[in-house]
């Protein structure tokens, strides 16, 4: 029993760090893009050199 005394107000802390956490991401905006990422890994990049052939 008194383990439980510890053990809730630990949870209780750590349930509202993590709250805080998601909050601070929402307000920040890390959820703003959530496609622009997960497309942008699959576009090729331009060629910078803009002749078309690549140097080895």
């Amino acid at each position: 029993m008194t383990t439980l005394v510890y053990l809730i107000p630990v949870a209780l802390f750590l349930g509202a760090l993590g709250l805080s956490g998601f909050l601070w991401a929402l307000r920040s905006g890390q959820y703003e893009d959530l496609d622009g990422a997960a497309e942008r890994i699959l576009i090729e990049p331009d060629d910078r050199s803009g002749d078309g052939s690549r140097s080895n």
